[in-house]
């Protein structure tokens, strides 16, 4: 069977050297498979085919044919079949738990009413023909299941630092079409290893809707928060001072140098942007604020409006845009901002993409919240994002180096 198997191989391989043709990789995929499953159930038996020994204990019993839908399109397959009881290929049934999740979406997409012509470009786009709705309604039953235990497990410990942001996927409620608020918190725990610590859905980036969801990560066991890190929304803003108290804001300095950028002529904006950046060049907070105050003085005759954001930033009390220099420096490069979130916030958009429109609130939850599962695995498995010695520090910082709104909650 085995040399049976190479030549099939060899002979495709041979038709896509001369020929070029395009579907090499799906018939050299499908005698894969079929050679695996041949394979398996000559483990299952005990026997190769037409084999007689002492170990045999089932015969094949012919095959039946099976359409698989994977990423380089559908397979025909030919199971074997047992002459007692049933086969199943153990290779059939795991997916990723996005592609699972993928699937249900486009199934509650034609249940829904999402114009089909989209969902055909969407099952087109995977590479696939057909569907199994009963496939999919199994398997999105197992999938929710999963998703609903990792959105509200218990936080275990303290996460020093927290990032805060939202992206804005398009969803369909109540008869319309609207973008609605994919809200996402990633934290830093005391071994320097990062985590997705929640995410929900709204119908707006409001206050009301940042207090909620913090509150039920502090009801989870959010704790130990040093430093929160997020863009300026005014009600994100609101939320985390009451939420969590005694925490430090640091605004996204990409943000804040867009906003400030905005108000300067295109022409002059890098030798603004050059002179800027050598406030958070400082070695700390102090000299970051002199040096502050000295580009604020040279720079406010000609570009008296972007200035005025640079000086308003340096009167906040919250010290928004130097909070990140109260912190161990080995943290610098990756708490002055949201960046960090940002390569989650482009894959999450680059799938959601693909759906265009989600048939509800759940099939939303239902595909970011697998993703996010696979990336919280591969964090975990991964390296470490910030060094145990440096996340000592952070315990060292007393209350001298804080910043001032950290000293009144405390």
């Amino acid at each position: 069977m085995a040399t049976n198997n190479r030549m099939a191989l060899l002979e495709q391989l041979s038709k896509y050297v001369v020929e070029k043709d395009k579907d090499f990789l799906k018939e050299a995929l499908t005698l894969l498979i079929n050679a695996l499953m041949d394979a398996e159930v000559t483990s299952i038996i005990g026997a190769e085919k037409y084999e007689r020994n002492n170990n045999r204990n089932n015969y094949r019993n012919g095959y039946r044919l099976r359409e698989w839908d994977t990423r380089v399109g559908t397979l025909q397959l030919s199971i074997p079949k047992l002459r007692h009881g049933s086969y199943f290929p153990s290779l059939l049934e795991p997916r990723k738990m996005s592609e699972k999740a993928l699937l249900n979406v486009v199934q509650e997409a034609y249940v829904h009413g999402v114009s089909t012509r989209k969902v055909d470009e969407l099952v087109e786009a995977l590479g696939m023909k057909r569907i199994d709705k009963s496939e999919v309604s199994r398997i999105s039953k197992q999938l929710d299941e999963f998703v609903e235990e990792f959105k509200n497990r218990r936080l275990e410990g303290e996460y020093p630092y927290l990032w805060l942001d939202a992206t804005f996927p398009k969803v369909r409620e109540g008869g319309r079409v609207c973008s609605m608020a994919l809200v996402i918190a990633v934290g830093v725990n005391q071994q320097g290893e990062r985590e997705i610590l929640g995410f929900d859905v709204g119908m707006s980036e409001d206050g009301a809707f940042w207090e909620e969801f913090l509150r039920r990560l502090v009801a989870r066991g959010l704790k130990g928060v040093r430093l929160v890190i997020s863009d300026a929304h005014e009600g994100l803003k609101a939320a985390i001072k009451k939420i969590l108290t005694g925490s430090a804001w640091q605004r996204c300095r990409v943000h804040f140098m867009r906003n400030v950028l905005s108000q300067v002529p295109k022409h002059y904006q890098g030798m603004v942007s050059s002179i800027i950046r050598t406030i958070f060049a400082q070695n700390d907070q102090e000299s970051a604020r002199e040096q502050l105050r000295h580009v604020v003085d040279e720079l406010k005759n000609r570009f008296p409006k972007a200035m005025k954001i640079l000086e308003e930033a340096e009167e906040e009390e919250e010290e928004e845009i130097l909070a990140y220099m109260a912190f161990p420096r080995e943290h610098w490069a990756q708490i002055h901002s949201t960046n960090p979130l940002e390569r989650l916030n482009r894959e999450i958009r680059r799938r959601t993409d693909v759906v265009c429109i989600f048939p509800n609130r759940e099939a939303v939850i239902r595909l970011v919240g697998a993703m996010l599962m696979e990336q919280n695995d591969e964090w975990k498995v991964g390296r470490r994002y910030f060094s145990l010695e440096s996340m000592s520090k952070i315990t060292s910082i007393n209350e001298f180096t804080l910043t001032p709104v950290a000293l009144l909650h405390k």
